[in-house]
């Protein structure tokens, strides 16, 4: 049987049909998010995939108000670094909160977002 690889790919199909899932190395049990070739504290390719909560709080935070190109009608929007519950940090959009209302340490939780059939990483209310 051939196990399955994990990839960005793969990453993001998951994240599509709601679920936020990482990735533990087997040989030392670090966690890592999104997947990577290598692990980044034991260089070894042991991975295992691992369903994440998707709760979290925000880091640190932006608002995009010039936009890169292709995005542009987009604006403004806001962006921010998540720590998840289970302690690592991702980068996401933030949907369905004001501005006004973002801060540090304010709780979120992963939602997908899916536009032109491209899935990325959103956070909103807990």
């Amino acid at each position: 049987m051939t196990e399955r690889v994990i990839t960005l790919k793969s990453f993001f199909e998951e994240a599509r049909a709601g679920r936020l899932t990482g990735i533990r190395c087997g040989q030392c049990g670090e966690l890592a998010i999104p997947p990577k070739e290598f692990c980044p504290a034991c260089q070894k390719r042991a991975w295992v995939s691992v369903p994440l909560t998707g709760e979290g709080t925000i880091s640190s935070f932006t608002i995009i108000r010039v936009a890169p190109r292709g995005h542009a009608g987009e604006t403004p929007y806001a962006v921010a670094v998540v720590k998840l519950a289970e302690g690592v940090s991702l980068l996401g959009r933030v949907v369905d909160l004001p501005f006004e209302s973002l801060r540090v340490g304010l709780p979120v939780r992963f939602r997908p977002l899916v536009k032109n059939e491209q899935t990325v990483v959103g956070f909103g209310p807990a």
